[in-house]
């Protein structure tokens, strides 16, 4: 009997994860309560999903595209609603969303066409910059964090400035302090994607090189 790996509890997760983000998106501009309980909801998830999978040995290609696309329409979506917000600000979200999905996505294509399954399975002697980012779990997870944590403080801050956090001469809300104290991660978050693009672009260059070179060498037999 053939596994059905579509029913496999990583993917489960992974398709709970979709659910919450759908009504994420429906409450985000009429509800930042529901819309962001979902929103982390789904992000908390997303922690587990990895674990599921090596725990049950339920890996699969599938659940790792259907985490990234996750992770990437979540991004995608909540940024269309600052758009919204802040239109004035609008240029910088619409180029955070072309970095972030063009780097993944020519990141991803590039590491299937070097044969790495994973598009975290990086060649440790790539980029430094990498290298460190995918090998480090504490840096992977402070960087991503920090990344939604920003996005989702300037979404909050719309709304209401949340509680009043006292500090040394004066008191701040909630939500404009975490956006403040997350800038400097998003900034380098994004300075990582751009290494993301122009790695990826450089191994796919290589590759075509090496694929012309042989075509030719096979053509001249």
């Amino acid at each position: 009997m053939s596994e059905n790996i579509f029913l496999f509890i990583p993917n489960i997760i992974g398709y709970a994860r979709i659910i919450l983000n759908f009504i994420a998106f429906w409450y985000m501009t009429t509800d930042y309560v529901i819309a962001a309980s979902c929103y982390v909801g789904s992000a908390l998830l997303d922690a587990f999903d990895g674990h599921a999978a090596r725990m049950f040995k339920q890996s699969t290609k599938f659940g790792a595209m259907l985490d990234q696309l996750t992770d990437r329409t979540a991004t995608m979506c909540l940024l269309v609603a600052l758009a919204y917000f802040y239109p004035q600000w609008m240029f910088l979200f619409q180029m955070s969303m072309t970095i972030d999905i063009a780097s993944h996505w020519l990141h991803l294509h590039s590491s299937n066409m070097k044969g790495i399954a994973n598009h975290k399975m990086i060649d440790l002697s790539g980029n430094p910059i990498l290298r460190v980012y995918y090998t480090s779990k504490p840096v992977l997870f402070f960087m991503c964090a920090g990344n939604e944590l920003f996005y989702s403080a300037l979404y909050l801050w719309h709304f209401t400035e949340g509680p009043q956090i006292p500090l040394l001469f004066w008191s701040c809300g909630l939500w404009p302090l975490m956006f403040y104290l997350c800038l400097p991660i998003a900034v380098v978050k994004t300075g990582i994607s751009l290494v993301h693009l122009v790695v990826a672009s450089q191994n796919i260059g290589v590759i075509d090189v090496e694929e012309r070179a042989k075509a030719r060498e096979e053509h001249s037999k």
